[in-house]
């Protein structure tokens, strides 16, 4: 029998639109049990679009649970609770999108809707005002009570706590003397062992040196002679590094073809597997798959005009930025989890790698058009124990040349 779980969730903007943020909480039906809290502030919106936000979140945390589980959405928004259940149209174009989004979180048939009163819906708004607060104050949202990490922990754009046993108080944190930096100049001499992530873009496909949108939406073509070579050399750079200190211990790679072809390349020297990871695939860049920019300009000059002004607009039938950042910092936060202490090479695309170095510098999205990263480039994240991230190196070619 499939598990049951459920997730009530909140948004709220202050000023409508405004100031805004979500909550949303993952409950055992059976005894009540917080599995798990995301919140997030998302800058100025409206209330609606901060619902559907928390929904969203709210799911993802649930399937990153479990997946075949099925899922009671608890909701103080008749708006979102109705256009979900199919009884109510979805006239604005603004909401359509969110909810395509949330529909293709889990299967239809493993999520059901049940509205509730305000009052019943405390934990999800509580978080919600959390994140719009911390947002006040220009951070985004932490857990307010210790927390042990699960393979949902760890920082970035989207925090996600497992609460401690026994850890309701919300003031904990108050009575806690600030946290030193830990990370820079100013750390502490021994942060710990940290796991880092060394991410390697795919090699060339046909597609690449023509540089067409190539997502996930669009084939998913094959490296290019060239683009083997490239592989064959990134192999052989890292069986080079040997197996001390900072050599890969783990492969992980997006579903795609020409990151899996890249990973298969680099593990057979390095004798290890490769292991999957559905977040890590590029963005679907949909009505523009296959497109050069400049046919994009000619044929979608509006759309695309608002794809490059806002990370919260997807291309015609693709994806957004800002839905790419939420399935990439899940992966990441399993991942952390995972292969905690570790060094992890992680074989993907352009996106994913510059939003996790968005996330790790905490730096905004329109930071992602400020980044370049040539055919099998090599990044490196450093993660810490408490959250804190350091970019180690971005963009190196130097196995390739």
């Amino acid at each position: 029998m499939a598990r049951g779980l459920v997730v009530e969730a909140d948004g709220g903007s202050r000023g409508n639109p405004g100031p805004a943020g979500y909550g949303a909480v993952v409950l055992d039906p059976a005894g009540g049990e917080t599995l798990a809290e995301v919140a997030e502030y998302i800058g100025h919106a409206t209330n609606n679009v901060a619902e559907y936000r928390g929904l969203i979140a709210g799911l993802r945390a649930a399937k990153a649970l479990d997946p075949e589980a099925v899922v009671r959405v608890r909701m103080d928004s008749k708006l979102v609770v109705e256009q979900m259940s199919g009884r109510w149209k979805i006239k604005h174009p603004d909401m359509r999108p969110l909810a395509a989004e949330a529909k293709a979180v889990l299967p239809v048939g493993q999520v059901t809707y049940e509205w509730i009163p305000r009052e019943k819906n405390k934990h999800a708004d509580r978080l919600a005002n959390e994140a719009m607060d911390a947002g006040k104050r220009g951070r985004q949202w932490e857990p307010q009570a210790p927390v042990v990490r699960s393979e949902l922990g760890l920082g970035g754009g989207i925090d996600v706590a497992v609460p401690a046993e026994g850890s309701a108080a919300d003031a904990v944190r108050d009575t806690l003397p600030e946290a030193a930096p830990t990370a820079g100049w100013s750390a502490p001499a021994d942060l710990g062992t940290p796991t880092t992530f060394v991410l390697l873009r795919h090699g060339e496909t046909a597609l690449t040196p023509e540089k067409r949108f190539s997502g996930s939406g669009g084939g998913d073509p094959d490296l290019s002679e060239k683009g083997r070579w490239q592989a064959q050399q990134a192999a052989t750079a890292f069986a080079a590094s040997g197996r001390g200190t900072g050599a890969v211990q783990a492969i992980v790679s997006s579903p795609l073809a020409r990151c899996r072809q890249t990973a298969e390349a680099v593990a057979t020297r390095l004798g290890l597997d490769v292991r999957i990871d559905e977040g890590l695939r590029e963005t679907d860049f949909g009505s523009f798959e296959g497109l050069t920019f400049a046919e994009v300009r000619e044929r979608f000059p509006a759309e695309l005009d608002a794809w490059l002004a806002s990370a919260d607009t997807a291309p015609p039938g693709g994806e957004s930025f800002a839905a790419v950042a939420r399935r990439v910092a899940l992966s990441r936060d399993k991942l952390l989890a995972r292969y905690a202490g570790k060094t992890v090479l992680l074989v993907t695309h352009v996106t994913p790698v510059k939003t996790l170095v968005r996330l790790a510098l905490g730096a905004p999205p329109e930071s992602m058009f400020r980044m370049e990263l040539a055919a099998a480039s090599v990044s490196t994240v450093a993660y810490y124990a408490d959250g804190n991230a350091s970019l180690r190196l971005l963009n190196d070619t130097s196995h390739v040349r």
